[in-house]
């Protein structure tokens, strides 16, 4: 083993070794947003000498000593030619403007940073948002249709959502904003109250994570990547709909004249009652003297959301590519209706949160070493206002109680002061256009500082959680970026300090070190090979490792009970797929992905539910093994017609095969309940350009989800006709939307669940039915 070590590390060496030349020309290709142009063709005219960019868009190129000329070409840019005096070591940038080309009645422009992460040897769904940004969506919407992944939400605007890849969801996902944890904005802070106008597209990683995002992510990630136009623009937005429910979003960047500070303010509000209709639910009849079922409005459920941000920054000078810094502070105020069942009523209880952030973020080219840093600090408090002795039902009536709403315990008012630090930061080292080192680490230190307003009888605590994931990764593109390998290892260290120490017998606090640190290890390759431009494979794999997260061994002060003895969990994570796109003839495109992947998860986490306390409390499964496929095709024709189907199947098991006193476990092999394993969506839309003016667009838009039914309990307990099962499910949306003045102005508007059907998610938890919501959007740009 040492010397077949010995043996590869000679050849590494030889490799670099024979790359490096005496007269190098060197540097890097982007396009005018400054994102990297991959594999883009450098040469020097007249000569044999030429070479390809790598996937950061570095390039390296021998070159005889003396005046030449360097050109550089890519399909769907313009051509750009320089003229350098080569030394021994010259560097030489390039910017690409974009440039549509008709080959044999295609027309082919640019591949979009969408396209080239699609064709990257990772599973991923590229989602682009930017064009989206004047219609009725938001982010979970459209995260929701894609390939193998589901939203499942506890009811309407502002409800918990569980979003799920390949069958593993909760906090096995991690969620990013431009690489840097989501929860640096606040814990409140998520796809659905996040300004739309702010983001350009949306990274759903299925299972394999690359390094950078450094991340102890186990079922996948979601990384939302925001605008970094260099312009000067204002993007206002503001709708309203069913429900009484209202939004605002803003966007914008200034910058200062003859400088390079810009100056970026952000801020989004959302509004809702959620006083949609429940069907089936039980209420005392006074004129039969007995409960019946029937149907009636949620009446304590508003929700209020307000984010707001300000970055101050440079683009593009000397000592930095980018340095920004910045704050943000989001509110949050939810009413409780429900608790994780919809039996369990309430009607004084609310959750409201407030959260102050400040960051600051830089990268920088050094050659062939690129470097960058962020850093923030959050400020994060909540409060669970449960102080009503009171039991309510769905006619809005209530009674005394002895006892608090969400507890059952004495009245409180619960309060979590959760501070949050991290820091993220990279190095990534170009050898040549082959060969990539990349080395990022990240840090995060979560604090836990509860205590009762009202409840002196609650113990204080003051838990801390630290975790240093670090990760190394190597990479190597060959023959023109047709075959990419990526090789990565990653390091997980979890501190913990807890001091909760009360019902030990609910906290597991007694099967705990409450000082304790450990170390986990992981890794993984992945590869992908273009044989054509239809048929492109990748396959990847990885041994991944999951620390658990503060809510899941802390709880939420309210529903969610702590479980401090949670184990890490532990993953083999393995994907193989197909993804091309064909041009059969004149203005057709057709784009097809099939991907296939297994799971094998130890100490998998899951939530349990106790349906008589409307409660929940996270808990570990020995082994879950989760295997399955999702398949998506789309259809384009011209610029108008638009066609995407796509289906996913997910097959999670229960390898327990004895429980903790020897028995056999009923539920070995039995399906993990309360998970969607069939679904799939369809979309199709149509667009007409020039109608009223030549710069005008409307689109008319039709959606479809199906949900197989599933069990909401192990499907080994009880009879079958006595077992709790969420029905299949079909829910159908339209909509429109139309802009002109180039884009300056769009109105859009949209009716959900069109045919009123009653729909469910988290543990039978009713959504909306029919709604319709209406949108402007005001763009300006110079």
């Amino acid at each position: 083993m040492s010397r077949f070590a010995f043996t590869s590390f000679l050849l590494l060496v030889l490799t670099l070794h024979l790359s490096a030349a005496d007269f190098r020309v060197s540097g890097y290709v982007v396009d005018v947003d400054g994102q990297p142009v991959p594999y883009a063709h450098v040469s020097v005219p007249g000569t044999s000498l030429a070479t390809l960019c790598n996937i950061n868009g570095a390039y390296s190129l021998s070159v005889p000593e003396g005046a030449r000329t360097i050109q550089v070409s890519m399909v769907g840019y313009e051509s750009e030619t320089k003229s350098v005096k080569v030394a021994s070591v010259t560097k030489c940038n390039f910017t690409l403007h974009d440039k549509a080309l008709a080959l044999d009645g295609v027309t082919v422009s640019a591949k979009s940073d969408n396209r080239r992460l699609k064709e990257s040897f990772f599973s991923v769904n590229a989602l682009d948002v930017k064009s989206l940004a004047g219609s009725i969506v938001n982010l979970n919407d459209v995260v929701d249709r894609s390939s193998g992944v589901k939203v499942r939400r506890q009811g309407g605007t502002g409800s918990d959502f569980d979003l799920s890849i390949n069958g593993l969801g909760g906090n096995a996902v991690r969620y990013f904003i431009d690489g840097v944890p989501l929860d640096a904005k606040g814990s409140a802070i998520n796809l659905d109250n996040l300004p739309v106008s702010s983001v350009n597209r949306i990274e759903v990683f299925k299972g394999v994570v690359p390094g950078h995002l450094g991340s102890d992510a186990l079922g996948g990630a979601v990384n939302i990547v925001t605008n970094k136009a260099k312009k000067n623009f204002m993007d206002v937005m503001i709708g309203g709909g069913s429900f009484h429910t209202w939004n605002v979003d803003l966007n914008a960047q200034f910058i200062i004249p003859k400088t390079k500070i810009a100056i970026r303010p952000t801020f989004a509000y959302n509004y809702s009652k959620n006083d949609y209709m429940m069907h089936d639910v039980e209420v005392w009849d006074e004129a039969s003297r007995k409960y019946v079922h029937t149907q009636r409005r949620r009446f304590h459920d508003d929700f209020r959301s307000v984010f707001a941000q300000i970055e101050v920054g440079v683009n593009s000078v000397k000592w930095a590519d980018a340095a920004f810094v910045g704050a943000s502070f989001t509110k949050v105020n939810k009413e409780l209706q429900t608790g994780a069942t919809q039996s369990k009523v309430y009607g004084m209880a609310e959750r409201n949160s407030k959260a102050w952030s400040i960051f600051a973020r830089y990268n920088k080219r050094f050659g062939n070493l690129y470097t960058h840093a962020n850093l923030s600090h959050t400020w994060d408090h909540s409060e669970t206002v449960d102080s009503a002795k009171r039991i309510y039902d769905w006619n809005g009536d209530w009674m005394p109680s002895s006892r608090n709403e969400i507890t059952g315990r004495a009245p409180g008012i619960r309060v979590y002061k959760r501070p949050l630090t991290v820091l993220n930061a990279g190095l990534n080292y170009d050898f040549n256009v082959h060969h990539t080192l990349a080395l990022d680490y990240m840090l995060t230190r979560n604090g836990n500082n509860r205590y009762d307003l009202i409840d002196k009888s609650f113990e204080p605590t003051n838990d801390v959680l630290y975790k240093h994931i670090t990760s190394l990764t190597y990479t190597q593109h060959f023959l023109n970026g047709r075959l990419n390998n990526s090789f990565f290892g990653k390091s997980y260290i979890n501190t913990t300090r807890i001091r909760m120490s009360e019902s030990p017998t609910v906290t597991g606090y007694n099967e705990i070190d409450p000082d304790a640190s450990k170390a986990y290890w992981g890794g993984g390759a992945a590869f992908s090979f273009r044989l054509w431009e239809p048929l492109q494979f990748k396959a990847s794999y990885e041994r991944s490792v999951r620390l658990p997260s503060a809510t899941e061994l802390l709880g939420n002060g309210s529903t969610i009970d702590p479980n401090l003895a949670l184990k890490p969990e532990s993953s083999h994570n393995g994907n193989l797929g197909i993804f091309g796109t064909w041009f059969p003839a004149g203005d057709h495109t057709i784009t097809y992905e099939v991907n296939g992947f297994i799971r094998h998860v130890n100490d998998y986490i899951r939530m349990s539910v106790s349906e008589r306390e409307g409660r929940m409390k996270y808990e570990n499964v020995p082994a879950v093994e989760v295997k399955g496929f999702d398949a998506e095709l789309s259809y384009m024709w011209k610029r108008n017609l638009e066609l995407t189907f796509n289906i996913s199947y997910n097959d999670s098991r229960n390898l327990k095969k004895y429980k903790e006193d020897g028995n056999p476990n009923a539920t070995y092999k039995n399906r993990v309940p309360n998970k969607p394993w069939v679904f799939s969506n369809a979309s199709l839309a149509y667009n007409f350009y020039g109608l009223l003016d030549k710069t005008s667009h409307l689109r008319l838009s039709y959606d479809f989800q199906y949900v197989h039914w599933y069990y909401l309990n192990w499907e080994e307990w009880g009879v079958k006709s006595s077992k709790a099962v969420i029905p299949t499910q079909c829910v159908s949306n339209v909509g429109l939307s139309y802009s002109w003045h180039s884009d300056r102005y769009t109105f859009s508007a949209e009716c959900s669940n069109i045919f009123n059907k009653v729909t469910y998610d988290n543990y039978m938890l009713q959504k909306p039915g029919r709604a319709f919501y209406a949108k402007f959007r005001l763009y300006l740009s110079r």
